[in-house]
């Protein structure tokens, strides 16, 4: 996710992204803690990164988190 991508979003659609993003990466971590592998290792990295850029474009919005 770029973004110009984020800031074109509605502020519900980031809101409602966050929260898919935030369970997802709950959930690769239980997995990786778990002992399984990942898939794709970088996964976990990549969606901290989506959920930083959601965060920094709702605070530009004005909207505190």
């Amino acid at each position: 996710m770029r973004m110009k991508d984020v800031r074109k979003m509605e502020r519900d659609e980031k809101l409602k992204k966050l929260k898919e993003l935030e369970m997802e990466l709950l959930k690769l971590r239980t997995k990786k803690r778990s002992g399984a592998g990942l898939e794709n290792p970088m996964a976990i990295r990549n969606i901290k990164r989506d959920i930083a850029r959601i965060k920094l474009a709702l605070r530009e919005e004005g909207y505190e988190t």
